[in-house]
């Protein structure tokens, strides 16, 4: 290994080829991280000439690149594979590029000739027409660099084929801002300031360069840099290594690229997903998927890398080359099953309609249960067990959620099933998978029975208690159902309704005190209770304007005559055969309520006779929480808004400031509670009313439960710990 420091002359200057294998990530850096900073440090170099000719100047360092020797023939070019620091030696070609055009074009012919060795070799070297390029691309980006760099002065970028290309707009950035600084002063100006500038570019900017043998480790290395450029994902190190290994076994490494990993560098897979509360870009989250589903333990995000390297090394007994191609049919049918959950029309199968369902849930750790049934260990499984499976599975998720029980540990859950689904019989994946959640005890992992499921949503405000997306997800569900489809059997009703497609409305308006009197002897409370419930709400095609909805039932204009006019649904539909000249009120709310739940419980059963005992953890309510504690725990974020509880003070919000404290608008308080008063101008529980989204879905106060259950059972575990005193 020989490491030196070296400025773009001395790494450019001579004859040579730097080559970005294939299977490193395109070009990613942009003006705001990269092209503008880089531009900065050169005009700060080229000021200091300026104003001190005869001054030394000091060098700004941009970083290292790691480089590895490529055995050629005398009479051929140098070449060397560039392990690390291709984002680097990409940009300051672009921008050697265009300061030579701009300099040129101004006139300053003897300044941009000192440039003109640092982008193409000579044509004496040259077996193509690629060989003049200094620094050739990975294949993604190389017809963008190509074109651009080849284009004749002036550039016209507009009438580039890849105008829209990252590498095209990284030219014309340096391009613009160096044509804006040579002019800046007038024309006498130009060549001192191109003499600066060009100078600058040549020997103020310092590199550290590694350059290694052909023999040497270039992975480990690799993998212990990630300097001033973009972050590396879990996709990108696993890429690298993968292709490492592929290179050291002498293996066709363009072809396996193309065939089984150029996929993961399309939009799809590029797209960034919502795990927990970051966003990560799907390639990295399949990979953790998959670790998950071929091992049957649970793998971290900021551990992918590291567990797919032993993995691989000392698990999987395959070849690397098979182990490419297990990951590029896994990751085939990922796409698959992902990309089933967003059609919204027509009939799904069971696979599609657990995905549409789990993506309402926002629960991304289920997927390595769905890849381990289907991409099983012994090849495809029979569609009845993996339907039925995942009945089990819909319906243990299902419950939970509706009675909002904790999700903290579904990691090592999900593992755990996956672990289930791999060593179970075949002909009883089914009944096995059922047996383990049927036997689970614990709060964080118990299958809900149908008593506890129904004195859940008798009287619970679910419009408030669940997201828009989860409520709306149970009402299709319910709709689905009365329509026939059920499992195992075929509907006659025709097409499932159109999914995250209609509106949820209350039949009894949230604002009713003008058209809905209450009865003699009626309470406001009581009716208040029963606004939000399962058995008041609805979906419709397009929602009512605000005067249809908030209208009386009944009447010419009333809601009821609307709903009959305009909707097929048979949410509404059933209900308008009794309620279609009858007055809607509390009892029937109650009644249809009861229809709804147990509905439910048909969607979403359990095994006969399934009755859980639970021993809930109690909380020590006598500890003082701050915001700040649940911060520290990882429960919320400096930055993260708070909502207002919907109704009369609903539309407002908070951010939660870095010391714990709450900021609305522009004042800031101690707590949730102080934070709350300021709205609604009398004593209030801010834990109750702030809640985590804006629809009015989890309140604050969940997460101080969460809180609590933590610091309870690791209190306990300490007591454990203790050795009892001697008499």
């Amino acid at each position: 290994m020989d490491t030196q420091v070296r400025t773009p002359q001395a790494i450019f200057m001579q004859p040579q080829r730097l080559l970005i294998p294939l299977f490193q990530r395109p070009y990613v850096w942009n003006e705001e991280l990269q092209w503008e900073p880089l531009w900065k440090d050169l005009v700060r170099g080229a000021t200091r000439q300026l104003q001190s000719p005869n001054t030394v100047q000091a060098p700004h360092f941009l970083g290292a690149i790691v480089l590895q020797q490529l055995p050629s023939s005398t009479s051929d070019l140098q070449q060397r594979t560039v392990i690390d620091g291709q984002q680097r030696l990409t940009t300051l070609q672009l921008l050697l590029d265009a300061i030579h055009t701009e300099i040129a074009t101004a006139g300053a012919t003897t300044q941009a000739a000192r440039l003109k060795f640092l982008i193409a070799n000579d044509e004496a070297f040259c077996r193509n027409q690629e060989d003049r390029f200094k620094v050739w691309p990975t294949n993604r980006d190389r017809p963008a660099f190509y074109e651009v760099m080849g284009a004749s002065a002036p550039v016209d970028y507009q009438k580039l084929e890849y105008r829209a290309s990252r590498i095209v707009k990284a030219h014309q950035y340096f391009s613009q801002q160096c044509r804006a600084w040579l002019h800046a002063e007038g024309p006498d100006k130009i060549a001192a300031r191109a003499e600066a500038i060009e100078r600058s570019a040549r020997e103020l900017l310092q590199i550290v360069v590694i350059d290694l043998s052909a023999q040497e480790n270039a992975q480990e290395i690799f993998e212990t840099l990630n300097a001033r450029g973009a972050v590396l994902t879990a996709a990108d190190l696993i890429k690298n290594f993968v292709f490492q290994r592929l290179h050291e076994q002498k293996a066709n490494v363009e072809e396996a690229y193309n065939k089984y990993w150029a996929q993961f560098e399309t939009a799809f897979w590029e797209e960034e997903v919502n795990v927990g509360r970051v966003r990560i870009p799907r390639s990295s989250v399949f990979l953790n998927h998959w670790l998950v589903a071929r091992t049957g333990e649970e793998v971290v995000a900021r551990e992918v890398f590291s567990r797919f390297k032993e993995y691989a090394d000392h698990q999987s007994g395959h070849p690397m080359l098979d182990l490419l191609k297990e990951i590029h049919r896994a990751a085939t049918i990922y796409r698959e099953f992902t990309e089933k959950a967003q059609v919204l029309d027509g009939p799904l199968d069971r696979v599609g309609l657990f995905v549409y369902r789990v993506k309402a849930l926002e629960s991304e750790i289920i997927k390595p249960v769905l890849l381990a049934l289907l991409d099983h260990k012994s090849g495809p499984l029979p569609q009845k067990q993996i339907d039925t499976t995942l009945d089990v599975l819909e319906s243990w998720l299902m419950r939970r959620m509706l009675i909002r029980a904790t999700a903290k540990s579904y990691n090592k859950i999900m593992a755990e099933v996956v672990s289930v689904i791999r060593n179970a019989p075949i002909d009883q994946m089914d009944e096995t998978v059922r047996r383990f959640f049927s036997s689970q005890r614990s709060e964080v992992s118990y299958w809900p029975d149908d008593e506890e499921v129904r004195r859940e949503l008798e009287t619970s405000p679910v419009y408030r208690k669940l997201s828009r997306a989860r409520l709306r997800m149970v009402l299709e569900a319910i709709e689905d159902h009365w329509r026939g489809w059920i499992p195992g059997q075929v509907s006659a009703a025709g097409m499932r309704i159109r999914r995250e497609s209609y509106a949820i409305e209350h039949l009894m308006p949230q604002a009713w005190n003008k058209h809905w009197p209450l009865p003699p002897g009626g309470s406001e409370a009581d009716r208040d209770a029963h606004i939000h419930r399962l058995g008041n709400l609805t979906l419709l095609t397009k929602k009512l304007n605000s005067t249809v909805s908030n209208g009386p039932w009944l009447g010419a204009t009333g809601k009821a005559r609307h709903l009959q006019e305009k909707d097929v649904v048979l949410l509404n539909s059933k209900l308008l055969k009794e309620y279609a000249s009858k007055q809607w009120d509390e009892a029937g709310i109650d009644t249809r309520t009861k229809q709804m739940f147990d509905t439910i419980l048909a969607i979403w059963p359990v095994p006969p006779d399934h009755r859980v005992k639970i021993e809930h953890e109690q909380l020590d309510t006598s500890i003082t929480v701050e915001i700040a504690d649940l911060i520290a725990a990882g429960l919320l974020a400096p930055g993260q808004v708070l909502y207002s509880r919907p109704g009369k003070y609903g539309g407002r919000s908070g951010r939660i400031l870095s010391n714990g404290r709450i900021d609305v608008e522009g004042k800031v308080f101690e707590n949730p509670s102080s934070a709350a008063v300021h709205i609604r101008q009398k004593p209030t529980n801010g834990w109750d009313f702030w809640r985590l989204d804006p629809s009015g879905g989890r309140p604050l106060n969940e997460v101080r439960a969460e809180y609590l259950r933590v610091v309870s059972l690791e209190g306990a575990e300490e007591e454990a710990d203790v050795p009892a005193e001697s008499d």
